[in-house]
């Protein structure tokens, strides 16, 4: 297509002759407004003329709020339209929830108003396109059939405006051929607004639909994956009580078995009583081990008042267990949490501490907990290596494990690296008691 010039005859406070002339090129694919000179603060839109080849050039659409039309001196700009669009999209929004009862008067109160402006702006202005808002809201808010209802009252009242103005036609034919042209063309509005607003439902139906399969599909894996932790923490406490009452039981045993061999050895002063007795005492650490490790891996009671208590004999445990320095710090200014909370914060702080033994190699190791009446924070910090700066996308499970626990009870969990050397594990969650006495306020 040719190129087209707009000339914009614009206002310059500054030139005493008269207003300068500046030409700005329309992008007619880009549809944007570019300038060729510095344009003024004011624009004369009614001075603005399309040229091209004789002067006549078919009008085409231009983007006037591509860019910020406040520099153009236009009163809007794309944060204002925007704005504005919000706001219609947001009253559309509450006349959805608005009864019929109370659309329909609406639609013949705007036909009336839009009637009563034709007929006294005269019958020379054009007015049908404002009984469109009528019929859009019938369509729309109501049903087709009161939108038809509408299109044939707003083609009534604007021929009546029209005639009661002073319009004079040569014949009957003339207002009712009219009548008839602009009716068929409220009734095409009123097809296409019936199609977009049954595929509107319909894709919101979609939404709907797929949002609960989604929510459904969450809620089920949610479930599924407490039933895996259950089903874990049953497993452990199985393997817990089978260490202690079989393996336990049997090294026992064997250690009796040893002792008194060791004495039979040594009535007869032979020499291999000593390496029995050192045989017997490895047996007994091993007893001792295996008795920790059940205890490590039995469910915890949580009792009231018993929090404090179970989370320093797991410091205990850890401590003879894997040889390091573990110890537990309770910093209460408000509730403790109670037995589910507390039992997915001492896995969380067991887990960490395997962890910061095994992979960090570990010598100390501290649990905190604070308790205050508007969260609970749990940390547990070690003098290991540190976790690796890409531990994000490690295949190791004990992350993710005590991130899902985390996310289980409602807190959030973050792990890194301390200034210097070691790691940190952090589980913090709200007090819901504190988010209950706000609620209740």
């Amino acid at each position: 297509m040719r190129s087209a010039i707009y000339e914009a005859k614009m206002t310059h406070a500054k030139d005493a002759e008269g207003a300068k002339v500046r030409r700005c090129f329309i992008d007619q694919h880009a549809g944007h407004l570019r300038t060729a000179g510095r344009f003024s603060t004011r624009c004369e839109l009614g001075q603005l003329a399309l040229r091209g080849n004789n002067n006549r050039l078919p009008a085409f659409p231009m983007s006037l709020i591509d860019y910020d039309g406040s520099a153009l001196g236009f009163p809007f700009s794309r944060r204002r339209v925007a704005a504005k669009f919000a706001g219609v999209t947001g009253w559309l929004k509450h006349l959805e929830g608005a009864p019929k009862r109370f659309v329909a008067p609406l639609c013949v109160l705007i036909v009336t108003v839009v009637a009563e402006v034709d007929f006294l702006s005269g019958y020379e202005t054009f007015f049908f396109i404002f009984y469109l808002m009528a019929v859009i809201l019938g369509v729309w808010f109501v049903n087709p059939g009161f939108g038809v209802l509408m299109s044939a009252l707003s083609v009534a009242a604007w021929i009546s405006s029209n005639i009661e103005a002073g319009a004079r036609y040569s014949s009957y034919f003339v207002p009712v051929w009219n009548a008839l042209i602009m009716f068929v063309f409220y009734l095409i509005v009123v097809w296409l607004l019936v199609k977009v607003r049954d595929f509107n439902r319909e894709l919101e139906e979609r939404v709907r639909l797929r949002t609960e399969s989604l929510a459904k599909e969450v809620r089920d894996r949610m479930r599924l994956q407490k039933e895996l932790i259950e089903a874990g923490e049953r497993e452990r406490a199985r393997i817990g009580h089978e260490l202690h009452d079989s393996l336990c039981q049997h090294l026992t045993g064997t250690a009796l078995n040893g002792h008194l061999t060791g004495q039979k050895l040594a009535a007869q002063s032979l020499p291999e009583a000593a390496e029995v007795g050192r045989l017997v005492e490895l047996i007994e650490q091993a007893i001792e081990m295996t008795r920790s490790l059940s205890r490590s891996l039995s469910p915890v009671e949580w009792l009231p008042g018993r929090l404090a208590l179970n989370f320093q004999e797991l410091a205990a445990n850890s401590s003879e267990l894997f040889n390091v320095q573990c110890r537990f710090e309770c910093h209460e200014s408000g509730p403790l949490p109670e037995a589910e909370v507390a039992s997915h914060l001492y896995h969380i702080a067991e887990e960490a501490i395997v962890n910061a033994v095994r992979h960090g190699k570990a010598k100390n190791i501290v649990i905190s907990l604070d308790a205050t009446e508007e969260e609970w924070v749990l940390n547990v910090t070690d003098d290991g290596t540190g976790i690796p700066e890409n531990h994000q996308n490690s295949k190791g499970m004990g992350l993710r494990i005590m991130a899902y626990r985390a996310d289980l009870i409602g807190g959030t969990f973050s792990a890194g690296r301390q200034p210097g050397r070691g790691t940190h594990v952090t589980c913090t969650l709200p007090n819901p008691s504190n988010s209950q006495e706000k609620n209740g306020n």
